[in-house]
């Protein structure tokens, strides 16, 4: 009789010392952006990212009611063959769940994510687990832009908007930790309320 397995999913260290690059789906991402990252660095894309970025080298889809109707929309017909993850047991037929281990703060065991509240967040701990030396966020604006809440618009289902001054809340509660890890952290949105981190254009960043 074979007995499963109960042990939580765990984060393997796939890019030491690498640069990773974070892609959320800001109203300032471009596709210009996100093609100039191909083949130069490692990608993560978050949600619907990975409509600009089907070839990253990773997808993230954090957790939560509202994900889950995510994953009911797209899941089902998602190409993306490399690794998955997210926080969503309801989400464990797409992809590997990781344990939610509270709000702020960086987690430290490949085994779960802190949560930030938004999935960015996660994203940049996920960056941490797979031994990143360099994060670079791209399209994290954490504002609407003009009403504007994303690249592509919105939602065929219904949403609100995202609670920006919760999240940016949390950011700061990342930054010593990440630097005290050895992580630089970039970010090379081209419009943001994330103040937490240093500047630079994306070439620069990806110099």
């Amino acid at each position: 009789m074979t007995v499963l397995s109960s042990a939580p999913a765990i984060v393997p260290k796939l890019w030491p010392g690498e640069t990773v690059v974070c892609i959320g789906a800001g109203p300032s991402l471009t596709p210009e952006d996100v093609a100039y990252c191909r083949g130069r660095v490692r990608v993560i894309a978050i949600k619907d990212a990975i409509r600009l970025a089907p070839w990253a080298d990773l997808f993230y889809c954090s957790g939560g009611e509202v994900v889950h109707t995510w994953w009911k929309h797209h899941g089902a017909s998602l190409s993306f063959d490399g690794p998955r993850y997210t926080l969503d047991p309801k989400a464990s037929q797409y992809a590997t769940v990781l344990q939610n281990t509270g709000m702020t703060g960086l987690e430290t065991n490949p085994t779960g994510l802190r949560t930030g509240k938004n999935s960015g967040y996660q994203s940049v701990n996920l960056a941490y687990h797979l031994g990143a030396a360099r994060v670079v966020l791209l399209g994290f604006d954490m504002f609407a832009d003009h009403g504007r809440l994303r690249w592509f618009g919105e939602h065929p289902y219904p949403s609100t908007q995202p609670p920006f001054a919760e999240f940016l809340k949390c950011w700061p509660t990342i930054v010593e930790p990440l630097r005290a890890a050895g992580v630089d952290v970039v970010n090379a949105s081209r419009k943001t309320a994330l103040e937490c981190f240093r500047r630079a254009s994306l070439e620069k960043a990806l110099a």
